[in-house]
């Protein structure tokens, strides 16, 4: 009898997971920042030591708050996701993945359609589970109502800081002011001679433009290190700061979600403190650049603050440059020829060129031919040997193109 002997089938080997971790902190503080540390450390290791992960890496968000979704390293991850590169999501909870119920039951149901799970370690889920969705809703409702808490809370303490008149300055970003061991304004003398420039050239008759073009061209650095613009220097010659006051709270923020600051129309209450610092310039010098602003505006058919300068146009303040987000102001090219033609131009490229942005520019009828009422961003493509454009709402995916 001949016996035949089988080999035992070889096993297949197990796919291993790709795993990623997703961590995230909402301020800069030095605690947050080894806090953010410790999870990156944490994480590194417990995926590496798992021989059924295969390690895709760690996203760490900082600095960010877990109600927006705007977030860098969270956007990057979620790109590799939908590419197929990621199997499965640690995070440390819900909390860090968000504080926004939308927003976690957005992107935990975009993930688990495409095959990727989620395991939120503090609350003991995985978006695999039947009742994930139900357990998710409650949790991240108490993670948002959290956010909102503490963000009322920071409202109150910036309040009652106001009421004493206690500044919150970051001088860093200041031009002409440095802080004392106490907190208080001391003047930079090196910034100091810049802001006295200004002023003076402004009421020498020298307009903003040119200011610009003198102090770039000169070498001179704002305080951040970067070029020179109009907003920049419109900005030093209207701050009240300059001549020893404070006005506080000039914005607000309406929403705990968004974190998007408004400027403080008489929402909120606002203080003014006079001799509350040494000025750079005069009481009188400030006065005298705040008539001589207003006559220039008046000049050109403008008034500072009215609602003919904010809506001079009705798309004025409403179209942006996809490029480098500055408004796209309208202007006239060939004014003197019979073939003038009227655009919509990205402002930071007529300011300082196509060193700053390569420039967004639309002709004045495609673009008011489409009845746009809300802030939309205007991308400008060549396609095909043709200018073709889309359009989308701040934050939102595009609604529609047009080709010229």
């Amino acid at each position: 009898m001949r016996v035949i002997k089988i080999e035992p089938a070889a096993k297949a080997e197990q796919q291993k997971k790709r795993v990623c971790a997703y961590a995230r902190v909402s301020t800069d503080g030095y605690k947050q920042g080894e806090s953010l540390e410790n999870q990156v450390t944490y994480y590194n290791n417990l995926i590496s030591s798992n021989t059924e992960y295969e390690f895709v890496g760690i996203f760490a968000d900082k600095g960010i708050t877990g109600t927006k979704d705007d977030r860098p390293e969270f956007q990057r991850m979620l790109k590799l996701c939908r590419e197929g590169k990621i199997d499965l999501i640690i995070t440390k909870s819900i909390s860090r993945f968000a504080r926004n119920t939308v927003v976690v039951l957005k992107y935990v149901r975009e993930l688990k359609e495409i095959g990727v799970e989620v395991k939120f370690e503090k609350e003991n889920i995985s978006t695999l589970s039947g009742d994930c969705e139900l357990m998710l809703t409650v949790l991240s409702s108490f993670a948002e109502e959290e956010s909102r808490s503490v963000s009322e809370n920071i409202k109150w303490r910036y309040h009652k800081k106001f009421e004493k008149g206690e500044l919150v300055i970051n001088a860093n970003r200041f031009l002409g002011y440095d802080k004392d061991e106490y907190g208080d304004l001391i003047i930079n003398p090196k910034e100091a001679e810049i802001v006295k420039r200004i002023y003076g050239e402004y009421l020498e008759g020298n307009g903003i433009f040119k200011i610009v073009k003198m102090l770039n061209s000169e070498g001179i650095p704002t305080v951040t290190g970067s070029k020179w613009n109009e907003a920049t220097v419109r900005t030093i010659l209207r701050n009240e700061k300059y001549k020893g006051d404070v006005m506080l709270q000039k914005t607000y923020t309406p929403s705990y979600l968004t974190k998007l600051r408004k400027i403080n129309r008489g929402q909120v209450d606002s203080y003014y403190i006079e001799d509350n610092h040494s000025p750079i310039v005069t009481k009188e010098a400030w006065e005298r650049v705040q008539l001589e602003m207003q006559k220039r505006a008046e000049a050109k058919g403008n008034s500072i603050g009215s609602i003919k300068c904010l809506n001079r146009y009705p798309l004025s303040g409403i179209l942006f440059c996809s490029k480098c987000g500055s408004p796209l102001r309208r202007r006239t090219w060939n004014s003197k020829h019979s073939c003038k033609k009227i655009v919509w131009q990205c402002s930071n490229y007529v300011k300082n060129g196509k060193d700053a942005c390569e420039g967004t520019v639309i002709d004045d009828e495609i673009i008011g031919s489409l009845n746009i009422t809300e802030p939309t961003i205007v991308k400008e493509e060549i396609q095909n040997g043709k200018k073709h454009y889309s359009y989308s709402s701040k934050g939102k995916q595009n609604k529609y193109g047009t080709e010229c």
